[in-house]
């Protein structure tokens, strides 16, 4: 089923700033309480000014950008201006350190780093590990030593657009994932793959032009990006977009921006119930809050007894573009499902062999559709990952689930050695990695373990050498250094053997059910 036709993100903004100049597009409110406000013709100007800009910082079509930038307008203006100029943006997450940057930077062959002034360090410490990294621009904040200004490069630029010859399989993004390997993978993202997970929430969501989408997730992520914002402007609505998510302001900032439209993880839904209640938050205008990862059936029913406005969960990943699970408007909620497939999605569960099981057996979910429109193009430069996610016209997710009888299907497990914490997904093998390089550690296995807010804690299990000594706090400061604060362990326990199958992998299931 085709829901893009010859579009582009370029000629989908472009066809609402023609429509639609004077009428407010995007608003966005920074840490301090600034606010910035932008129609949809300002906005597209500002896009062509920065995309004549991209091609004054050297970068001609195919090249890749990074973008290690916090919610802002500077980020939404440098995405869409590479889907004005065939060029390929690439978002990390601003806490990463020194040695994550290293390898992204490396590895995607971005010439240009956008920073801001609270996420420029980690870049220009790794600058001189990354030849290829040709420029570092700053975006806001104040000045940057060691960075050029963006508004000094943006500022005589014409505000007509540039001539590109786009199409809608063309590249305009590449997201890197972590897998189950110590090194994360790069999502090659299209034109069309926006506009088709975009057009398949906008229906879900029923977004209309009135709606105003209250975004408050990292635009560093797909969930805010095309789940959120792409939605928004195929339906020539509004968004608010707030530099991080804020439990004690959320529902302020909601009354404020007369929200209709929301989208939180299970983490932040309850960190929402933990916070005082205040009758005048029952003032908001919200009528849908979508989230992904579950939340439990009493924290379902007291969210709706206290806020008034409908949760919506929802299931999907970096590689299936759109969001195929998703509980429907009309049905009854099944608050412990990731939902039923939404139009024009197709998800099976299958064993070993890639045949369909029965309804309540466990197996694989796996989903069809086509690469580089309904799903990912692939990953860059490792065939052999793409050929192992997508086989045929299925995308094997590597999550367990199984299908109730009515159509409903329910998470059980991860086949892929992932830890969710509080919206962030973190690969095993990355902090496993980073623990064996401390000269005491033998050996690691991490694993997730429940947590009442973050969905789920990161639990370290370490055989030391012999002779070796660390104390758990010693290994959390070792890792505290060499990795982001959010996949740094909470946990960490001394073992003397890990539970192994013959051929001596850990098994990491009977370590979750394990005492020490």
């Amino acid at each position: 089923m085709n829901i893009v036709g010859n579009r582009t993100l370029k000629s989908a903004l472009e066809d609402k700033a023609r429509r639609f100049p004077a009428k407010t597009f995007v608003l966005f409110e920074d840490r301090t309480g600034h606010v910035e406000r932008y129609t949809y013709d300002a906005f597209d100007r500002r896009v062509n000014q920065v995309a004549h800009a991209l091609g004054k910082l050297g970068l001609a079509r195919g090249d890749k950008f990074n973008l290690h930038l916090r919610n802002s307008p500077e980020f939404l203006f440098c995405w869409f201006a590479a889907a004005k100029t065939g060029t390929v943006m690439v978002p990390t997450h601003p806490d990463s350190t020194p040695d994550e940057m290293a390898y992204i930077l490396g590895h995607s062959e971005a010439k240009v780093s956008f920073v801001q002034g609270s996420s420029a360090a980690a870049v220009l410490a790794c600058r001189g590990r990354c030849p290829g990294l040709q420029e570092v621009v700053a975006t806001r904040e104040g000045p940057v030593e060691g960075a050029r200004a963006l508004a000094e490069v943006v500022e005589r630029q014409p505000a007509d657009p540039p001539e590109a010859s786009l199409g809608p399989l063309d590249e305009v993004a590449m997201m890197y994932t972590s897998g189950t390997t110590s090194k994360p993978k790069g999502v090659l993202i299209t034109h069309a793959n926006y506009l088709h997970g975009g057009e398949m929430m906008a229906k879900a969501m029923r977004v209309a032009p009135d709606d105003r989408h209250l975004i408050v997730l990292p635009f560093f992520h797909a969930g805010a990006h095309i789940h959120a914002f792409v939605p928004t402007l195929l339906a020539g609505a509004s968004a608010a977009v707030m530099e991080g998510f804020s439990a004690s302001r959320f529902w302020d900032q909601a009354i404020a921006y007369g929200a209709t439209l929301a989208a939180l993880f299970a983490a932040p839904v309850r960190m929402l119930l933990n916070q005082p209640d205040r009758p005048h938050h029952r003032q908001h205008r919200l009528r849908l809050v979508t989230y992904a990862q579950n939340v439990t059936p009493e924290e379902f029913e007291a969210w709706h007894a206290r806020f008034g406005v409908r949760l919506m969960q929802l299931w999907g990943m970096t590689e299936s573009m759109s969001l195929p699970l998703i509980n429907p408007l009309d049905l009854p909620s099944k608050p412990l499902s990731m939902g039923m497939p939404a139009l024009g999605a197709e998800l099976r569960v299958v064993d070993d062999a890639g045949q369909e099981v029965p309804p309540r057996t466990v197996g694989e979910l796996v989903l069809r559709g086509v690469p580089g429109v309904s799903l990912m193009k692939g990953y860059f430069k490792n065939p052999e990952a793409t050929a192992e996610a997508i086989r045929g016209e299925w995308l094997y997710t590597g999550d367990l689930a199984w299908m109730d009888e009515e159509g409903y299907f329910h998470f059980v497990d991860r086949k892929k050695d992932i830890i969710k914490r509080a919206g962030e997904n973190v690969a095993a093998g990355e902090v496993e990695a980073v623990l064996r390089q401390h000269g005491a550690v033998a050996d690691a296995a991490v694993i997730g373990v429940p947590d009442p807010v973050r969905d789920e804690a990161i639990k370290a299990l370490v055989i030391l050498r012999e002779g070796g000594r660390a104390t758990a706090e010693e290994l959390i400061e070792w890792c505290g250094a060499r990795l982001s604060k959010f996949k740094v362990p909470e946990i960490v326990e001394f073992r003397e053997t890990f539970p192994r199958t013959s051929v001596g992998k850990i098994q990491k299931h009977l370590l979750r059910g394990s005492k020490p």
